[in-house]
């Protein structure tokens, strides 16, 4: 395969900066004492969760509309996006009271669809379509070829990964004021914009600092096709982190990432859910799921940045309540604290008793029972829940229920029954 140079001029970024530092907020870089202590190393957070709205995606949709000539600008812009880079091209349509048609799936939820309307205002247009983001994807590219406009695609652009890249311009600045030296920077990665523009700046004025490219187990396009050496489609990905589950990179930014980024850490999406609970317990920050993964990714570091100075981009805040559930349910199971089995009771009274007494430990909690009772059996079918205070106590778990029903089904080991049950 012939390998093709990148095509971003760090310069760009600091233009991009200028452009930007009258729209954009400078977002804090803080001292965090409890991952400094849990780690043993020197931890700074990139706030962009507290950007204007609540992601570093604002930084790239500007910039890309900004350069844009006079024409363009006035035949209008679209975008295709369910999350951050709408309201971020939304935000900028607003400012530089442009016309927007934004693409979003129609099983967006209500709070993201509330939210660019918020901030586009009358100067954007929503239009839900299709049921899956490449359906929308391509009634977006579509429409903006029919009507001329321009397209702002989310991150293979180069006034995008630019002004994706001030993220990094910020953090130096920020850094050689307070007399800082970063040994490691972790940043999320989706479609590569964010770490492509970030990586291309540090390279340039701090190459001793290495880059680490965090992305989700279940949608690590970027790993994968930097591993082939060619831009690979996943056919298949988890879409839980949704800020940063994108199943193809772009060419702008695999052919950055594959000279600017020292490595690529996969992080477990139970993993991400952790740190999603553990940051709003302990440090009061709302993270997203793609916002928390470059926290997620010091685990995989531990023994590398003992003693080190590390900075991580916490790259969005957009973090709808109502996933609550799902992300402690995640972390839990992730934890290996909370267990799903199903169980022939026996039908007679005092059974449930018995298995309370029998089988469960001292401190372990049933948190789902639905048991379906037949009149013509001995038996009938449960399905339980059971949350450990101690994740030591599983083995000891299994071998009591094993003794109390030799054929239970464990449903944490079979990703299809427990989508179905649970």
């Amino acid at each position: 395969m012939t390998v093709t140079t990148p095509t971003l001029n760090v310069k760009e970024i600091d233009e991009a900066h200028l452009r930007l530092r009258d729209t954009v907020k400078t977002t804090p870089l803080e001292y965090d004492h409890y991952l400094s202590l849990n780690y043993q190393c020197h931890v700074y957070l990139k706030r962009e969760d507290l950007q204007w709205v609540r992601s570093f995606k604002l930084r790239g949709a500007y910039n890309a509309i900004s350069v844009l000539s006079s024409k363009q600008k006035s035949q209008g812009i679209t975008c295709a996006s369910a999350g951050n880079h709408a309201q971020g091209v939304a935000y900028t349509a607003r400012q530089l009271n442009l016309n927007a048609v934004i693409f979003m799936p129609v099983t967006t939820p209500n709070q993201k669809i509330n939210q660019v309307k918020f901030f586009g205002d009358t100067n954007v247009e929503i239009k839900l379509i299709g049921d899956t983001f490449d359906d929308c994807l391509k009634e977006a590219l579509s429409y903006t070829e029919k009507h001329q406009m321009t397209f702002i695609d989310p991150f293979d652009n180069i006034d995008t990964i630019a002004g994706q890249g001030t993220v990094a311009k910020e953090i130096l600045t920020q850094a050689t004021d307070a007399d800082i030296h970063f040994d490691y920077v972790f940043g999320a990665i989706g479609g590569g914009g964010l770490m492509s523009g970030v990586s291309s700046y540090f390279k340039a004025h701090s190459p001793h600092t290495s880059c680490i490219g965090v992305e989700p187990l279940g949608a690590s396009s970027m790993y994968q096709s930097i591993s082939q050496n060619r831009i690979v489609s996943l056919e298949n990905i988890d879409k839980f982190v949704d800020g940063a589950s994108v199943a193809k990179v772009g060419q702008f930014t695999f052919n950055i990432c594959k000279h600017t980024i020292d490595d690529y850490v996969q992080v477990d999406e139970g993993a991400v859910c952790s740190t999603i609970l553990d940051m709003y317990s302990k440090q009061a920050i709302v993270a997203e799921p793609a916002g928390a993964l470059s926290v997620s990714a010091l685990d995989h570091y531990q023994s590398e940045i003992k003693g080190k100075t590390v900075v991580c981009i916490i790259s969005g805040g957009n973090n709808d309540i109502n996933r609550m559930k799902e992300i402690e349910e995640r972390a839990l199971l992730y934890e290996e604290m909370k267990h799903y089995f199903i169980l022939n009771f026996p039908q007679r009274p005092g059974a449930l008793k018995q298995f309370v007494n029998d089988v469960l430990g001292p401190d372990d909690d049933i948190t789902k029972f639905e048991y379906l009772k037949k009149a013509s059996q001995n038996t009938g079918t449960v399905i339980i829940g059971i949350q450990l205070k101690y994740h030591k106590d599983l083995n000891t778990l299994k071998q009591r229920i094993h003794q109390f029903d030799p054929k239970n089904i464990y449903i944490n080991e079979n990703k299809m029954l427990y989508s179905l049950l649970i």
